[in-house]
């Protein structure tokens, strides 16, 4: 029988680099990053301001181009499909949780949440009943009517996440869900993308500067000035130049 061990990586990134022009300068955000995530992991990206993980975290939701090296979905090289491709790739199989919510300010609730299923020409009914689901399991079944405005920020968040999930997708990227909010609402949302994560079957990728969070995922990695320093699912990391003699 196969063991997870022998099982292809969702997500492998191989020698991915990404360089920004600044002027008449090239920065460089993101330095031969090597990554392998599989299904179902639970993962945090950790780092300072200016580290790359946001970058890191665009070029795995293919918001973002590499420079460099090989971006393999289910084995795929992501690299080598066009924009339009790309594109009904990511709404097919990524769900996206931003900071600032990203919501429709002129849709209410149910047709925020509905938004991924119409664009994949869904019917429009099936797609209703579905938000109207999703928002009953984020708590938010006596809200669907009220609009952004109208919601607290932990409330936005949880429309958010219902929009996210809502088309059961295989990955969950999450860009920093908790850092706009008070402890406790942030402590709730973080518990509410666990366990509806795990109910759908889709692997989290998410980003934060807190440590607690971080604590919550299964493995975390931390990035340093776009180099990868760390990951708990290796005992230690060589940098870029470092050889296994040191």
């Amino acid at each position: 029988m196969t063991t997870p061990e022998l099982l292809p990586p969702l997500l492998e990134l191989r020698a991915i680099s990404r360089t920004y022009a600044q002027g008449a300068h090239a920065v460089l955000a993101l330095r031969e990053i090597d990554l392998h995530i599989q299904v179902g992991e639970t993962l945090a990206i950790v780092g300072a301001s200016g580290s790359g993980k946001s970058t890191l975290l665009n070029i795995l939701g293919m918001l973002d181009s590499p420079s460099s090296g090989g971006y393999f979905f289910r084995e795929q090289n992501v690299v080598d499909l066009d924009e339009n491709q790309r594109a009904d790739l990511r709404n097919r199989a990524l769900g996206f949780v931003f900071q600032q919510c990203h919501l429709v300010p002129y849709l209410n609730c149910l047709q925020n949440a509905s938004l991924p299923l119409l664009y994949r020409g869904a019917d429009v009914r099936l797609t209703t009943d579905a938000a109207a689901d999703m928002l009953q399991l984020v708590g938010l079944g006596h809200r669907m009517t009220h609009r952004p405005s109208e919601l607290s920020g932990g409330e936005r968040q949880r429309v958010a996440l219902a929009r996210a999930l809502i088309g059961k997708p295989q990955i969950l990227l999450a860009d920093e869900p908790t850092g706009a909010l008070d402890s406790a609402t942030g402590r709730r949302i973080l518990e509410l993308m666990l366990e509806l994560t795990s109910e759908v079957g889709s692997t989290l990728i998410m980003v934060t500067h807190d440590h607690g969070v971080a604590k919550a995922m299964r493995r975390q990695i931390h990035m340093k000035d776009g180099v990868m320093i760390q990951d708990s699912a290796v005992e230690r990391l060589l940098l870029p130049g470092e050889s296994h003699e040191h």
